[in-house]
């Protein structure tokens, strides 16, 4: 344990991608790239000229190391692949890419959804690197016919000429969740933080600042859910988020009775980025959120766009208890979201649900 806190302390780049090498217990992968970017690490996306098929770190031209993104975490890539994709860079273009690295199309069009053969065509956006895969894929196929004539590779059009539109920072981030079950190159809490702010919603690293029993606003994307059961019967709600903020911590603690469940649990069951109003639980040093109300913070955001704070208010007040006829069985479903049929709608990673974070009926007691 010491050995770990001094390498974290001292060398935190090779600590990071150590963790993120092996198994990092049960928080995913994504909390602890949080954690690197907060330790001030700068986080390195994977990159078809750089990344290897093992997390390493990487001399950044200021001294610093960098944590290079693994090949092997794009879905659905094999070890063979990942080898030969970091055997064979560096490469001079796409087309050189798909001919000596032999990806799968699936493969080589997800790398392009995550900026990963960016650098193979300077100026050119992902969706136009995804055209010329399909147009790669396409010769290719043609070639593999005995009685099609075999042309050269097609010549990847200028940048910008293509009319196809520019993949949004959102877009990028829905890409980087799906393909690798990581918000790599930005937090993906970071386009709320206006919003939030607006709001009055507290960042976890200043919970503290606020008393026992205040009433306060938080918000972040879901961490780990738990509703170990009680010799009651009845169930408790225990949600860990993480917002992102660049405090010591961006984690949050929130604790949901079951007199609140009509009020919270079908958005902390059916979402991944929530908002939620609690009462602040201090004991000792530790700070805890006792929630009331829970809501679907990305809901939240489209009805700023709608009509501004007016119209968050509105809808605040009007899903108030939305989906309480489902939220005792939500509870009392909770395994379900160990399943990749469970009943989230967290973005798609490939991994199945609880990639992107923790679930578990937890422990009796």
């Amino acid at each position: 344990m010491l050995q770990s806190a001094w390498l974290k302390a001292h060398w935190p780049a090779p600590f990071y991608a150590g963790l993120l090498e092996h198994d990092p217990g049960m928080y995913p992968k994504r909390l602890v790239l949080a954690d690197a970017r907060r330790r001030g690490v700068p986080v390195l996306p994977v990159d078809v000229q750089h990344s290897a098929a093992t997390y390493r770190t990487e001399q950044l031209p200021d001294g610093r190391l960098g944590l290079r993104i693994s090949l092997a975490d794009v879905h659905g890539i094999t070890g063979e692949i990942a080898e030969r994709i970091a055997t064979g860079s560096p490469y001079t273009d796409v087309a050189d890419f798909w001919d000596r690295a032999r990806p799968s199309r699936p493969i080589a069009e997800r790398l392009a959804r995550i900026g990963a053969l960016d650098a193979l065509t300077p100026g050119a956006h992902r969706r136009e690197l995804l055209l010329q895969i399909d147009e790669l894929h396409h010769r290719h196929r043609t070639a593999a016919s005995p009685d099609q004539l075999v042309l050269a590779h097609p010549t990847a059009p200028a940048p910008g000429t293509t009319g196809l539109p520019v993949m949004s920072p959102a877009e990028e981030t829905q890409a980087e969740l799906e393909v690798l079950g990581m918000d790599a190159s930005r937090h993906l809490m970071e386009p709320f933080h206006p919003l939030l702010a607006e709001l009055g919603v507290t960042p976890a690293h200043r919970l503290k600042e606020h008393r026992d029993g205040e009433t306060v606003l938080v918000a972040g994307a879901k961490v780990a859910i738990q509703t170990p059961p009680m010799r009651s019967g009845r169930r408790t709600i225990f949600v860990s988020l993480d917002d992102g903020s660049q405090g010591s911590t961006g984690q949050i603690d929130l604790t949901f009775f079951d007199d609140t469940h009509a009020h919270a649990a079908h958005p902390l069951f059916h979402h991944f980025l929530i908002l939620a109003r609690g009462t602040v639980s201090r004991r000792g040093k530790s700070v805890t959120v006792i929630g009331s109300c829970a809501w679907n913070l990305q809901e939240v955001a489209d009805a700023h766009v709608a009509g501004g704070t007016a119209a968050v208010r509105d809808y605040l007040a009007r899903t108030t208890g939305v989906g309480s006829a489902e939220a005792d069985r939500d509870a009392h479903r909770s395994t379900s979201l160990n399943s990749p049929d469970g009943p989230d709608d967290q973005p798609a990673s490939g991994g199945g649900a609880g990639r992107l974070w923790h679930a578990s009926p937890g422990s009796p007691g």
